[in-house]
């Protein structure tokens, strides 16, 4: 398969995201891919790209048949073919979304970061999938040795070729994630509580 490029396996990834995610709205249109390679959140790096930029590199992958534009629409929609070019299930089509979209990850990351994808079981689950991943010809996914401070090595895509060691992302924190998930929840609540006051003003 050939290597691709940051933006192709960003564009990619979207697609192979929001088809999950959001499935009313899918196929994309190329605004909406925009905006969703795009996102502030839930996305590393954060990322600028423009309508031309994306338009362009859908273009790329239909020529590599990954992706090709949905008929019936009035305006243009795109989709992704991934999981028939790679031959990949829904396991390992939702890890791999998530290290294209988000970076690296441990199997504890990934088994969080992938619920709306993929309901895992357990770790095992997780760590299971990743090593078909790992097996699959070619190899899709591959380990990362473990950083100073870390518990567990992550895990990288292959999809953009071997991954460089140097923008290895930095160990999370003790506590981290939890901290995060933690301030997500607050911040759900809190937009909980304002929905609520605005009904009972109407």
């Amino acid at each position: 398969m050939q290597v691709l490029t940051p933006i192709q396996v960003r564009v990619l990834g979207a697609l192979m995201e929001k088809k999950e995610t959001t499935p009313d709205q899918y196929p994309l249109t190329v605004k909406a891919l925009v905006s969703a390679c795009n996102q502030k959140t839930m996305r590393e790096p954060v990322t600028a790209y423009t309508e031309g930029d994306v338009g362009h590199t859908l273009r790329e992958l239909a020529g590599l048949d990954l992706a090709r534009e949905a008929w019936g629409s009035r305006v243009p929609r795109w989709e992704h073919t991934a999981a028939k070019v790679l031959g990949v299930h829904s396991p390992g089509l939702a890890l791999l979304c998530s290290l294209m979209l988000r970076g690296p990850q441990t199997p504890g990351e990934l088994k969080i970061n992938t619920q709306r994808l993929y309901a895992f079981e357990d770790l095992d689950d997780v760590r299971l999938a990743l090593e078909r991943l790992a097996r699959h010809e070619p190899p899709l996914v591959t380990g990362l040795p473990r950083a100073p401070g870390q518990k567990e090595g992550r895990f990288a895509h292959l999809l953009s070729g071997a991954p460089s060691m140097d923008h290895a992302p930095a160990p999370v924190p003790e506590g981290g994630l939890e901290a995060r998930l933690q301030a997500l929840e607050d911040e759900i609540a809190a937009l909980s509580a304002r929905v609520s006051r605005l009904e009972e003003g109407d």
